[in-house]
């Protein structure tokens, strides 16, 4: 049994989460659908909405704003669990132990998970999660990314749309939440 422990701030309601998938397998991207899905399923069960969020091929980073801060674990708990029970087997690199015991490996066991207390908080998050595109080298211009929220961003007038292309990278470098 485990000794790992959950922080629950009651006073705040945004939650910055990085999940990643076992063994860094870039299944996210080629299964965006089924990703929308487990968000979708675990939407019917708790009141949580998302801010912002960034699929790489092997992991995932998001805000959520949340009714109730102890939600969150199962919130997550949902979508790994709902996005494991319909993956398809092919997709997945299993060694022959994993599949004799029937287990899938979809997502590494714990995910990392930080409450938001404050908007410069909120801003560094945000700014983190927008630019993990570029950091991986998916793209150049974050403009060409779409499994992310940054199109929106710009949209509401939060970012210029080539925000991070140049000089804005050097105060986001020092930030990893990997």
């Amino acid at each position: 049994m485990s000794n790992y422990k959950r922080l629950f701030l009651n006073d705040y309601k945004y939650v910055f989460i990085t999940v990643v998938t076992y063994n860094r397998m870039p299944i996210l991207i080629d299964n965006i659908d089924l990703l929308k899905q487990s968000i979708k399923h675990a939407h019917l069960k708790y009141s949580f909405n998302i801010v912002a969020i960034s699929v790489m091929p092997d992991h995932l980073h998001l805000i959520i704003k949340l009714d109730n801060i102890n939600d969150y674990p199962k919130i997550m708990y949902s979508i790994k669990y709902y996005f494991s029970r319909h993956i398809r087997i092919q997709d997945l690199q299993l060694s022959e132990s994993k599949l004799k015991k029937g287990k899938k490996g979809v997502w590494q066991r714990r995910y990392w998970e930080h409450t938001i207390r404050d908007e410069n908080d909120l801003y560094k998050h945000l700014d983190y999660i927008h630019f993990n595109p570029v950091k991986h080298k998916l793209v150049s211009s974050l403009m060409d990314y779409k499994y992310s929220t940054f199109e929106k961003f710009v949209k509401l007038g939060f970012y210029e749309k080539d925000w991070c292309n140049f000089g804005d990278k050097n105060q986001i470098n020092d930030l990893d939440f990997e």
